[in-house]
């Protein structure tokens, strides 16, 4: 007979086995800072999930993403408004997603986009301290009976393959 732990009478508990988040889990990332802050060290970039790393602008594949080839696009410069940025680093930031969306349409072949900057926590800012756009390739059919009964997301590629498929593209740009 199953014993169900105090509380959880009643409930219809889920459990999503996800193996490969325990390197995440016990990583020191946590203690590094700011996801969004590339700083010099570029040996960390693959582990990073860092595709680019400009003067200006820094691209990353998201670690939790909504779908495969979810991006993050963000300034060097630790700001949480876009007022904060020049005209220059504001270009910038601004080139970096229309190329993120032109190497997603060229590898991942998506048949549409959703692109977001979500500012302050109101809005829905997870890291409201460093403003971040979100680049995320959609085809029919990718929200499917997982998410809409399960209130699961299927990523059928694993990040490190995504990662490796992109790379190529962001450093052609160097």
């Amino acid at each position: 007979m199953k014993t169900i732990p105090k509380g959880y009478e009643g409930s219809a508990m889920k459990v999503l086995w996800a193996p490969w988040r325990m390197g995440y889990i016990l990583s020191n990332d946590k203690d590094n800072g700011c996801v969004f802050c590339p700083g010099k060290d570029r040996g960390r970039d693959g582990e990073r999930l860092i595709l680019w790393a400009g003067h200006y602008t820094v691209v990353l594949m998201n670690r939790f993403p909504y779908n495969n080839g979810h991006l993050l696009v963000a300034p060097v410069k630790h700001v949480s408004e876009l007022e904060q940025l020049n005209n220059k680093e504001s270009a910038d930031l601004l080139g970096m997603v229309r190329k993120s969306i032109e190497v997603l349409k060229e590898v991942m072949n998506p048949e549409g986009f959703n692109v977001g900057l979500n500012l302050g926590r109101v809005a829905g800012a997870g890291m409201e301290e460093h403003l971040h756009f979100h680049v995320v390739p959609r085809w029919n059919g990718d929200t499917n009976f997982m998410t809409v009964l399960g209130d699961v997301r299927v990523i059928p590629e694993h990040l490190k393959v995504t990662y490796k498929k992109l790379l190529p593209y962001y450093r052609e740009s160097k």
